[in-house]
This record gives C-alpha cells, structure tokens and sequence, in this order.
C-alpha cells in the first residue's frame, strides 16, 4: 500500500501514531453538542436553527465556531432535518348546500342496539395515493357496524 501511494512505511506509521489535531478534537466537542441538540429537537433543526443552538451551548467551554462549520460537520455525519408536509384542508365549509340536522345533540348514550349509529371519515395517505376511510359505529355496544374504505369497495360487519 505505501508503494502505491508513494510513501515511506516510517513516515504512514509515524502518521498513524500521531495524536489527532487541536480542530479534529474540537470537531469532535462540537459534533458531540450537535448530536444532542438534533435529538432534543427530534431531527428538525437544519443548520440555520441548529448553530444558534450549538453556539449557546459552546460559550461555556470557549469554543467559537460558525454556522458554515456546524452545516459541514451535520452534513459530513449524515445529520438532516425531518421534512414534513404542510397540512392540507380537504374540508370546504363555505358553501350553499345543505346540512344535514344534528339529532343525536350531544347524546351518545343508546338504550337499545341500532337506535342510534355515529360515523367518520377520515383520508389517509398510502403508496397508491389517498384513501378514505368510514367507519359506522352502533353507540349502544360501541361496535363497527359497518365500513368503506379506499375505491367505493366496502365490507359490513
């Protein structure tokens, strides 16, 4: 290996054997106060809000480092915020058709099964795209009585 890249079989040993540099260790501190903040922040903060962070936590020890060097070591180790998506409103409530009435007013308590039934939807984002799922549910036993879900199929219960 020496022979190829051209080096004395001293001199790669003597490179082996030497202590790591005064910025290697400080990378090292500072790396350790990265990895902390990115788990207090659950993997959130990129490296404009993550060298504030760091920062802080630095000036008791006296190490000054920039925003530059903190984005190098986060992206060096694999650090990366979480994206998320923005939440979308698929719920338009602004508009001239009917409602229907609320006959239940609150009361969720059924003295008799199938007296009275509540239900909900809910869009869930899969691999294929979004599905819906409904769900009916009989408020005396508090059972599924029926559901639809993802292309019109359904299947009662």
């Amino acid at each position: 290996m020496c022979r190829v890249m051209r080096v004395s079989a001293r001199g790669y040993r003597a490179w082996r054997a030497r202590p790591a540099s005064q910025r290697t260790r400080c990378d090292m501190k500072v790396l350790a106060h990265i990895r902390e903040h990115d788990s207090l922040s659950l993997g959130s903060y990129g490296r404009p809000r993550m060298t504030p962070k760091v920062l802080g936590s630095l000036k008791e020890t006296g190490l000054a480092v920039g925003e530059r060097r903190v984005g190098r070591l986060m992206r060096i180790n694999g650090i990366r915020p979480v994206r998320t998506r923005k939440h979308k409103v698929t719920t338009n409530s602004n508009h001239s058709l009917g409602t229907a009435p609320n006959l239940l007013a609150g009361d969720f308590v059924a003295d008799m099964p199938n007296r009275k039934w509540a239900g909900d939807i809910s869009y869930v984002w899969t691999s294929e795209g979004w599905l819906y799922l409904a769900v009916i549910l009989d408020l005396h036993s508090r059972r599924v009585v029926g559901q639809f879900g993802g292309g019109g199929q359904s299947a009662t219960g």
